[in-house]
């Protein structure tokens, strides 16, 4: 198994101390986890991207750039890359460089994205966001895989015999897709014979669950290798503490903040107790074997074998936040990676025979 740590980059305050940091120093702090996940043995480091508040993750490809200048081996991803807000070709023009960057360190997850505010900043409708999402995706898969592109777009002026620079680094990049509550986006990932990562963070597993099972399914219609399958999937918390009683007692404050909060902005409460949170969300909360024994029950499930767990502290203190991920990495990882199987692929550039 493969572990991401992933930042959506949320600006609000504290949700226990009440103090929100000045937006220098939220950037700075996404490098500082960055840097930290790779110390610490992570896989993989994302970040979001959102176009509306409390979010300052509108621009991936800058931030990911800047990690990249700081890391050298942990892969970068997208969580995710929002295809239906983007002009596909402008979007290709800055992965590429930025995977020729990272020298080829680049995953991408995509997605329609979520959010009204950030919909109506692009002009896009409810009704037509599935369609840009499908038609960004054809044309940004075929600029990474054609020297010259021709295409007759909807939503974006048609391409003729397009030449689309950098060319690209990997060949190709991989390409995961991102899944929350909708068929579409698994048809998709189904179609093209591509990864997909579930959200699985708001909800209980069985809506993410039947998503899975739904994307298997297509999987095998499009007639490819059951084997290729690669599952991801998210989780909503961490705190890893040496007993579960500290863990609970830490991570109580957080989320009462995060309840009350939830309830102030008429947000839907899924879980009205830390106890039903640990116990039927995703949340990794407790001791180690509890955490270990969590992954496995959703492993069966889900067959994911890439989890990605939350880069920020998100109300715990800098030293809390660092011990856990500390202690998630020398007790909890190494047990998963032995019982939990790696993505049926490399974990490394797609580089093609002439730059290996």
């Amino acid at each position: 198994m493969k572990f991401l740590a992933i930042t959506l980059i949320v600006h609000r305050p504290d949700p226990v101390t009440g103090v929100r940091k000045p937006t220098q120093d939220r950037f700075r702090e996404v490098l500082d986890n960055a840097v930290l996940a790779e110390e610490l043995g992570f896989d993989g480091f994302g970040v979001g991207e959102r176009h509306e508040r409390p979010f300052l993750s509108s621009s991936p490809t800058v931030v990911l750039s800047h990690v990249a200048a700081l890391t050298r081996r942990i892969r970068l991803f997208t969580a995710v890359t929002t295809l239906s807000l983007l002009d596909p070709v402008r979007a290709y023009e800055d992965y590429a460089t930025l995977d020729h960057l990272c020298a080829g360190r680049l995953d991408l997850i995509i997605g329609k994205g979520n959010g009204t505010a950030q919909r109506e900043l692009f002009q896009v409708t409810p009704e037509d966001q599935w369609d840009r999402n499908a038609e960004g995706y054809e044309v940004f898969r075929r600029l990474w895989r054609q020297d010259r592109v021709t295409a007759d777009t909807r939503f974006r002026p048609p391409l003729k015999d397009a030449e689309v620079w950098p060319r690209p680094y990997q060949r190709p990049v991989r390409v995961w897709h991102g899944s929350a509550t909708s068929k579409e986006s698994v048809d998709l990932a189904a179609r093209y014979g591509d990864p997909l990562f579930s959200a699985n963070v708001t909800n209980p597993v069985e809506p993410y669950a039947e998503l899975i099972r739904h994307y298997r399914e297509r999987w095998e219609h499009y007639g490819h290798d059951p084997a290729r399958i690669a599952v991801g999937a998210g989780s909503a918390g961490l705190y890893v503490a040496p007993t579960s009683q500290q863990a609970l007692k830490v991570y109580r404050p957080v989320f009462e903040s995060n309840l009350a909060f939830q309830k102030r902005t008429g947000l839907p409460v899924v879980f009205e107790t830390l106890e039903d949170f640990v116990e039927r969300s995703s949340a990794l909360i407790g001791s180690p074997q509890q955490v270990i024994d969590k992954v496995h029950r959703y492993h069966e499930q889900l067959g994911h074998t890439v989890q990605h767990v939350q880069a920020d502290a998100g109300g715990l203190t800098d030293t809390e936040h660092r011990d856990s991920l500390e202690l998630f990495q020398s007790a909890v990882a190494p047990a998963l990676r032995r019982e939990i199987p790696d993505p049926p692929f490399p974990w490394a550039p797609v580089l093609p025979p002439t730059q290996e």
